[in-house]
This record gives C-alpha cells, sequence and structure tokens, in this order.
C-alpha cells in the first residue's frame, strides 16, 4: 500500500510516498514500569515519525505500545523496546502486526 502523508521527520519535505504501511501492538513486559519506560517509547516512536500511544497494563509489570507507520522503522521501534531505557529490565516482547488504520495523529502516552 502507497499513501502521500505528512512528514515531520523532513521539514523540507511536506509529503512524502510512504510504502509498506502497517500497524503494531507490543507487549513489554519486565521491570518496565517507574522506570521512563513510557517517555522512552514516545521519543523513540517520534524520532522514528510513527503514530500511537504507549500506556502502562495493569500489574506493574508491562507496557503496552500500539504504533503505525512503515514497517521498517516499527521495526526498529522494537529493537529499541527489547532493549528500553538504562533502568528498565525487558524480560519479553510480545507483538502482534496488523494493517495500517490512519487511527492517531501523533503519538502520545496514555495514562
Amino acid at each position: 500500500m502507497s499513501l502521500l502523508v505528512p512528514t515531520e521527520a523532513y521539514p523540507e519535505i511536506r509529503w512524502c510516498i510512504m510504502t509498506d504501511l502497517a500497524s503494531v501492538q507490543v507487549i513489554v513486559h519486565g521491570y518496565v514500569q517507574g522506570v521512563f519506560f513510557r517517555a522512552f517509547a514516545s521519543k523513540q516512536a517520534t524520532e522514528l515519525g510513527l503514530t500511537g500511544y504507549v500506556c502502562n497494563l495493569p500489574g506493574g509489570e508491562a507496557v503496552e505500545v500500539n504504533a503505525e507507520g512503515e514497517r521498517k522503522r516499527l521495526q526498529e521501534l522494537i529493537d529499541s523496546l527489547k532493549v528500553g531505557p538504562p533502568a528498565a529490565m525487558v524480560g519479553k516482547v510480545e507483538t502482534n502486526w496488523s494493517d495500517y488504520t490512519g487511527s492517531y495523529p501523533g503519538f502520545g502516552i496514555r495514562y
């Protein structure tokens, strides 16, 4: 699928054609709450030009990330989530890929 979308990653180019768009849900388990994991995920996703959100899951041992954008950049986000910020200890990462929806205007942290 190809789509003409605005880009903030390259301000000199107002619009770019993005191909291979996808959506992914990532559940990161481990010591990931109270260690700035959501801020880390949001910064990584924003720098990669992705949209979606990150939130803590009940129970205190997992974070959920829902992101959309180019599949290659989504994979880069997943790779960074497997490491996390310095204080985190990531145990397991689950991914669930799906079709791109265009549902998110940007990337944010949900509380």
